[in-house]
């Protein structure tokens, strides 16, 4: 028996759940998410990282890696764009008010554009390179090496974010006032451009 997989798969998981698991902009977004609309219209949200990211892991493993060291200023355009769209983020959380709240026109994020916002987040550009720049081996079978990484993170990522949604849904029980749905979404984007720094900087 190829015990490749297997030994793979034992460096992969530690990276996928610390990394997966940690702050970062997906799981803030999805926090402040179930804390304003509830835990079931975060679903979308939740299943458009976990189908966003493990595509974008391919997609890195695939072309776009080498693609980014023969063009380094695509790279750099696109850390400037996600920071760009982040701030939006940012500031469509910290202005959402909240059902509850009575603003009807707010809504949380849909599955495409969960899944679409994968290629500009750059902790999720991080993640993504650097599990195949270390995981994948020269000589190896990039591709199945590449699947099996993205198949331990399609794996992980939904248990992650339904955690998180978890604590957004704890923090909802504690938001009886708007006031106090005012603070928590202004916490929560602050708390959104701040977990860019140690990634863009």
């Amino acid at each position: 028996m190829d015990t490749a997989p297997i030994s793979l798969l034992l460096a992969v998981i530690p990276f996928a759940v610390s990394s997966t698991f940690t702050p970062g902009p997906n799981n803030l977004m999805v926090m402040a998410s179930a804390a304003n609309f509830g835990y079931a219209r975060t679903v979308p949200h939740m299943a458009g990282i976990t189908a966003g990211f493990p595509l974008m892991v391919v997609g890195v493993g695939i072309g776009l890696a080498p693609l980014f060291e023969r063009y380094p200023a695509a790279h750099v355009a696109l850390k400037i764009a996600g920071a760009a769209y982040l701030l939006y983020l940012a500031w469509r959380i910290a202005n959402a008010g909240s059902v509850r709240g009575g603003n009807s026109r707010a809504r949380p994020i849909r599955f495409y554009e969960a899944a679409l916002f994968q290629l500009i987040n750059p902790k999720a550009w991080v993640m993504a390179v650097g599990a195949i720049a270390t995981y994948t081996t020269v000589g190896g079978n990039i591709i199945a090496e590449t699947l099996t990484i993205a198949g331990v993170f399609l794996a992980i990522t939904f248990p992650a974010t339904s955690l998180w949604a978890s604590f957004g849904l704890g923090m909802r029980q504690l938001l009886t006032s708007d006031g106090a749905i005012r603070a928590f979404n202004w916490s929560m984007a602050v708390l959104l451009v701040a977990s860019l720094a140690p990634i863009v900087f």
